[in-house]
């Protein structure tokens, strides 16, 4: 039976209400947008109420800004404190997986929101976290945004202001002027803008450029890749000398290895130098002769590849070197749009294991300390409790460059020894099928990926690469070998604590 209830006679005022949310994580300017949206509409004679929730913490956490503004009336509005499912208006999200949050919450709906968003990404914990690739698809959400919202605008928000020298909020706020959703002139939006007062030059170009943007045309599923001049190495004469007798030699490869070879040397010269890039292609000469056209050099391709990463694996002094180096306190005071004459302080944290302290030893040193379980307990309790560095101060940045130039000692390391036998044991047991299941050799050397990073991280990948190196055994032989080796090294990379290969692994030993 239904029951059909009497009509409820609208509140005075209610209908005039235009209700706004703003999905936005820390440090993206929500509330600075939040304010100008405020400021506005009370200029305008419109009564407003702005209230916010804030998410978990900065950078993990979204803010929801939610705005309800009507035009000044005898009967005062009733405003809602938080937006609800299917009752909003204007949605703005100042990232794209916000506008996915946004749509799974409900607050875009195609009979009335305007949806306002920023296909730029940056990337949440959880996708950070993910040991392969984690990242979530944009196209996927984008597409979900054009089903769900009444009227869609999305462009790179982010890029567009920081050309500009500016932060997303102004962009956004530019979008919004250029929807013509709101009753109010352009000149009214720019003038929010002035009497914020701060940055106004900079907010203002941003703001037109989010308005151009909004008004161009349809939206754009991806920020279109910029292209990149290939690197050019620098030094020395005759350091650049022996560079150019490396790459000539890895030019002569076939040409299907040729270019990933070229690219996996600059790697390891860039981790040592021109003597370890011949080490590298050394490597190489013999499994290209094992190789031939009529698999597509495939082999050779994914040696070169992850002989590469293995040989240019992360130890204290790659990191020292990597946090050290110009470019990176450029790109960090880019990110944080540090201005001429302003202070930026960076700490650096660093949790060495015990066998991180080992790897930095002589290699006989390092090997005897290992062995002996007390040495360890104390450097374990040296160190296990990590340590944060200022390094835009002086003491600490000089330990860094000290700790980054010791490659000419790097070889005669602990460390140095260890990653040099894994890669012979790792080679020596992905050729060994390449006669009988050469399709099974490639997918071994693919599971290099598996390790990466360094102390604990490398600890975790270390023990899954060994779990799917092993399956191996039981494998071979089968005509889907291969194909299990896959599975199981997609499985190692779904999560951090390896359930996803422990389940995989179980149905492998059922085979026996």
């Amino acid at each position: 039976m239904n029951l059909q209830l009497p009509a409820r006679a609208p509140t005075p005022g209610m209908a005039r209400i235009t209700k706004i949310a703003v999905m936005a994580v820390g440090g993206q300017g929500g509330g600075v947008l939040t304010s100008w949206i405020e400021s506005l509409a009370r200029s305008q004679g419109y009564m407003v109420q702005a209230t916010s929730v804030a998410g978990v913490a900065q950078r993990t956490g979204a803010t929801i800004y939610y705005i309800e503004m009507a035009p000044a009336a005898e009967a005062a509005p009733v405003f809602a404190l938080a937006p609800s499912a299917g009752d909003v208006d204007i949605l703005i999200a100042a990232e794209m997986m916000e506008v996915g949050r946004a749509i799974q919450r409900g607050f875009v709906t195609p009979d009335r929101t305007t949806l306002i968003g920023s296909t730029h990404r940056a990337l949440a914990v959880s996708e950070k976290t993910v040991p392969g690739d984690g990242i979530a698809k944009s196209q996927e959400v984008q597409a979900a945004a054009e089903i769900a919202a009444q009227r869609l605008i999305l462009a790179d928000m982010e890029g567009l202001a920081v050309g500009q020298g500016s932060v997303i909020s102004a962009s956004l706020f530019g979008a919004l002027a250029a929807a013509d959703i709101l009753p109010f002139t352009r000149q009214s939006f720019e003038d929010a803008i002035r009497a914020g007062g701060k940055g106004v030059e900079p907010s203002l170009r941003a703001f037109a450029a989010g308005f151009d943007a909004a008004k161009t045309g349809p939206a754009q599923s991806n920020i279109t890749p910029r292209e990149t001049a290939p690197n050019r190495m620098v030094g020395p004469a005759r350091l650049l000398r022996k560079w150019e007798v490396l790459q000539t030699r890895a030019r002569a490869f076939p040409a299907p290895v040729a270019n990933m070879a070229q690219r996996g040397l600059e790697k390891v010269v860039n981790f040592q130098d021109c003597a370890y890039g011949q080490m590298y292609l050394d490597q190489l000469d013999p499994i290209i002769a094992r190789d031939g056209e009529q698999n597509d050099w495939l082999l050779s391709i994914e040696a070169a590849k992850y002989v590469s990463n293995a040989m240019a694996y992360d130890d204290i002094i790659r990191v020292a070197d990597l946090k050290s180096r110009a470019p990176r306190v450029k790109r960090i005071r880019d990110e944080m749009n540090v201005r001429d004459g302003q202070v930026m302080q960076v700490t650096e944290f660093f949790h060495p294991r015990a066998a991180e302290i080992t790897g930095m030893m002589p290699a006989a040193m390092g090997a005897r300390w290992e062995a002996d379980p007390k040495k360890m307990d104390r450097l374990d309790r040296w160190f296990g409790k990590g340590r944060r560095l200022r390094t835009d101060g002086l003491f600490a940045f000089f330990v860094l460059h000290t700790l980054g130039g010791l490659k000419n000692y790097r070889l005669r390391t602990r460390r140095h020894q260890v990653e040099m036998d894994h890669l012979q044991n790792w080679l020596e047991r992905s050729l060994s099928y390449c006669d009988t299941d050469y399709a099974l050799s490639v997918e071994l050397l693919r599971c290099r990926r598996l390790i990466k990073g360094y102390s604990d991280t490398h600890a975790r990948g270390l023990g899954k690469f060994d779990t799917v190196m092993n399956a191996a055994e039981i494998l071979h032989g089968r005509d889907d070998a291969a194909e299990w080796i896959a599975r199981l090294r997609e499985a190692a990379l779904q999560d951090p604590d390896g359930r996803a290969l422990d389940g995989a692994i179980r149905t492998v030993r059922s085979f026996v």
